[in-house]
């Protein structure tokens, strides 16, 4: 078997370009790691601000707004609420009481199963 030479003019602009390649792509790397846990944070931000849900029967109506802050609707009665996010849980506060819902993978709510909240589907 021979050896092979490498020019030494080759060989440094061969580090030069591996060491360009790999911090390129480390960047790519991050970037699409970004976008990754970004998605699966519930779509970048809270997921449930901006939307509208409704409780079966549409007798319950919940109106997330920006800056954590809510209208719930039962029936003819309105309530100013707030909300906090953290993950896949959204906790809705009305008047002093906080019931803690699901944000499923379908885009739909789910509170206490024995509850008028306990699927709620996403209306706007």
């Amino acid at each position: 078997m021979k050896a092979v030479r490498v020019s030494q003019s080759v060989f440094p602009k061969f580090l030069f370009w591996m060491e360009r390649t790999v911090k390129a792509s480390g960047r790519v790397w991050a970037a699409l790691a970004a976008a990754i846990l970004c998605l699966g944070a519930v779509g970048c931000g809270n997921g449930v601000s901006g939307h509208t849900y409704q409780g079966p029967g549409g007798l319950v109506q919940v109106q997330f707004q920006s800056g954590g802050k809510a209208v719930a609707t039962v029936g003819a009665m309105t309530d100013n609420c707030t909300y906090t996010v953290d993950g896949k849980t959204v906790a809705l506060t009305c008047e002093g009481i906080t019931t803690d819902l699901t944000l499923n993978s379908d885009g739909s709510l789910s509170g206490p199963p024995d509850g008028m909240m306990s699927k709620m589907t996403r209306v706007k």
